[in-house]
């Protein structure tokens, strides 16, 4: 019962920062199983994926219906990551655990800088936007898609797919960013497009690792019913916490798991 509770309490975290964030919901739930249930990286991360696509699949539906995803960009962008993820999950069953976790410590750091410098710099307003590859057609309301446009969509997908694989992480730490750089979308598009997006790349990864290993249910269950309560409940949060401080949030508890994470592993190592 006590294990089952820690994982619904863990998933209802996750969520909530998968609502706010449109990113970060495995990168933040494989290090949480981890540390606290100290499940190997290679176990947690199918677990992670799938709590979090579900999560994300209903999420991103209730975005559909409000227009605010763009399911074309969404779904090249999905079918690009799973072509390359079955690849990353092969490569990570070959790696020990204590490689990927200092791996996944590291990229959590990365995030962490990255997302508090996003933080606290004004992002520049849809006006200010008009030389990325990726621009909407006044007339349609769809991406219009170039040359430019189609590689900046391929390399974000690919990156994405990759990591979802060898890390067990959606790849919405990628494709948010890389869509508000790429792109004109408004805040609320490029949510709900990432969101769809993690939630096809991450079911991929699921299917894959469960053809490779098997999944423990047990924590799955729980974890996964916890993170979608967090999910529809953090959309509530939404209108009261702005972007600028949702980022910096995020970035001090990325930063903070990954010296937890990097520490256990030197503990381990000396």
């Amino acid at each position: 019962m006590t294990a089952t509770l820690i994982c619904i309490g863990l998933g209802f975290g996750t969520g909530i920062v998968l609502a706010l964030t449109g990113a970060g919901g495995t990168i933040i739930a494989v290090p949480l199983l981890v540390l606290s249930l100290n499940l190997p990286v290679v176990e947690a991360a199918p677990i992670g994926l799938l709590a979090v696509s579900l999560a994300a699949l209903i999420s991103a539906s209730i975005a559909l219906t409000q227009g605010n995803v763009r399911y074309r960009a969404a779904g090249y962008l999905a079918i690009i990551g799973s072509i390359v993820s079955p690849l990353g999950i092969m490569i990570a069953q070959y790696l020990p655990n204590m490689l990927l976790t200092v791996l996944f410590a590291m990229l959590l750091a990365y995030i962490a800088w990255r997302h508090f410098k996003i933080g606290s710099v004004p992002q520049p307003s849809l006006s200010e936007r008009f030389s990325v590859p990726c621009l909407l057609n006044d007339a349609s309301g769809r991406l219009v898609w170039n040359a430019p446009c189609f590689r900046a969509l391929t390399f974000s997908g690919l990156i994405a797919g990759f990591l979802s694989g060898l890390l067990g992480v959606g790849g919405g730490f990628i494709i948010n960013p890389a869509l508000k750089k790429i792109s004109n979308l408004t805040l609320q598009a490029v949510l709900g497009t990432t969101l769809a997006v993690v939630a096809l790349i991450s079911m991929v990864g699921v299917i894959s690792a469960m053809l490779i290993s098997t999944l423990q249910w047990s924590i799955a269950i729980p974890f996964v019913c916890g993170t979608i309560a967090g999910m529809l409940s953090g959309r509530y949060l939404t209108r009261y916490v702005t972007e600028s401080r949702s980022q910096q949030l995020f970035a001090l508890l990325a930063a903070s798991i990954a010296i937890v994470m990097l520490y256990k592993a030197v503990s381990r190592i000396l």
